[in-house]
């Protein structure tokens, strides 16, 4: 064969360049679609993987797959988990922890998979978001009805987790199918109806984008039209989004609360406001305790693979399918609290010192107050806030977590004021109310 020409060579790193240049935005579109990868160690699933035929019906031709734990409860409950665009089932399997929990539980997992050539669920035709109206959200309500039959399942502990293309499948199937689902846990999605599209597109870049935007009635109104008629009770749900999450922007989320708070009946002031982990912030709609109607959890500074090991038993948790297991909140005490402002013509700065009046030590604690009309907080120190308006709650930082009894720990914080610069009239420590003097 003769010697490759200087030429030949030239045109073939070109070509060759070209090709890696196309291939580079569609591999971090991927990346970006996948949750990333956990260090620690993970409890090894003591069953398999197994794939369902012949199921039901199932208009958008998906594969169905099942973990079955090999100590399953009776009459158990069902979790459906679904995959990311790109993935697959037997990547949703291993890449979350929800084969382990089903072993420590014993519910049954039934997992999703995409076989058209884009490997994500199809959010957006009209067949998708309309009971019964066919492809995917009907294929997985075969799946359902399958495994509800097959393992005698409870077909009142029914739930559905995804993320990201599988998040937007949660709020889909939420919708289309209350009489199906107890509740679900979307991880980066949008709200149901959001990425619907007439042209057999599967892309709605203005839904992605974040721009889309309704009022609560309207985007309650979506998830009604997609089962008319239907008058009983509908679906808790439990969101999640990353504050720099550049494939689903997070004015998503915001849309997603105005949308369930709606359908659910519940005001969209929350009833509680806490923050379970550093940078998280969690606000509970309708209730304040785990399973609250609507929970939504914003992760500050986290992109579109906000998925981390642990999320999953939250999720659990939110299900009801915990046993109880949880962390429970830190226990209240005995508590006072003294405040004193130092304001000026726009703002304030706040020095508040809680001591803990009760018997035994206060291992964690949250010190909730409401912010008097008009003033919004701007920085705070010695612990974790949330909120900025209204009611606004103080987390411990980690060096100060505990206090003795008779121990004191003085916290502060900035804000503006538009005339009203008083400290706040009531404290509460980790549910109790506090005295103030």
């Amino acid at each position: 064969m003769p010697p490759t020409s200087h030429r030949s060579r030239t045109r073939l790193r070109t070509a060759l360049a070209g090709l890696l240049g196309a291939l580079l935005p569609l591999l971090a579109a991927l990346a970006l679609a996948a949750p990333p990868a956990e260090a620690g160690t993970r409890a090894v699933p003591t069953a398999t993987l197994t794939e369902v035929t012949g199921f039901g019906a199932n208009p958008s031709n998906l594969q169905m797959y099942v973990y079955v734990p090999e100590h399953l409860a009776p009459h158990p409950a069902v979790v459906v988990a679904v995959h990311w665009c790109g993935g697959s089932a037997s990547a949703m399997y291993s890449g979350t922890e929800w084969p382990a929990l089903a072993d420590q539980h014993g519910f049954v997992v039934v997992y999703p998979s995409v076989t058209r050539a884009s490997k994500c669920f199809d959010v957006s035709s009209p067949q998708a978001l309309r009971h019964d109206g066919g492809s995917d959200p009907a294929g997985i309500r075969s799946m359902v009805d399958w495994t509800v039959r097959t393992y005698a399942a409870d077909t009142g502990r029914v739930f559905v987790t995804g993320i990201s293309s599988g998040a937007m499948m949660t709020n889909v199937l939420l919708g289309d199918y209350p009489d199906v689902f107890a509740a679900g846990a979307a991880f980066s999605g949008v709200p149901f109806g959001c990425f619907a599209t007439t042209d057999g597109s599967e892309w709605n870049s203005t839904c992605s984008g974040g721009t889309l935007t309704h009022t609560p009635q309207q985007w309650g109104d979506l998830v009604r039209g997609a089962y008319p008629g239907y008058a009983g009770p509908r679906p808790r749900v439990q969101l999640w989004h990353g504050t720099e999450d550049d494939t689903l922007r997070y004015p998503n989320f915001g849309e997603e609360i105005k949308q369930w708070t709606n359908v659910l009946g519940v005001s969209q002031t929350p009833a509680a406001t806490d923050t379970p982990a550093a940078g998280w912030t969690r606000t509970r709609y309708g209730a304040t305790g785990d399973q609250a109607p609507v929970e939504a959890i914003s992760l500050q500074g986290v992109g579109h693979n906000l998925y981390s090991w642990g999320m999953a038993s939250r999720a659990l948790a939110f299900f009801g399918l915990d046993g109880g297991t949880t962390t429970p909140q830190p226990p209240a005490a005995g508590c006072a609290v003294t405040a004193s402002v130092s304001a000026w013509s726009t703002g304030l700065t706040a020095s508040v010192t809680l001591t803990n009046t009760g018997t035994t030590p206060v291992n964690g604690w949250q010190l909730a107050f409401s912010l008097p009309a008009g003033q919004t907080l701007t920085n705070g120190w010695n612990a974790v806030y949330s909120g900025r308006t209204g009611a606004v709650t103080a987390a411990d930082a980690a060096y100060n977590a505990t206090l003795a009894p008779g121990a004191s720990v003085t916290i502060g914080y900035q804000a503006t004021h538009t005339g009203n610069s008083a400290a706040p009239a009531a404290y509460s420590l980790n549910g109790s109310a506090c005295t103030t003097g």
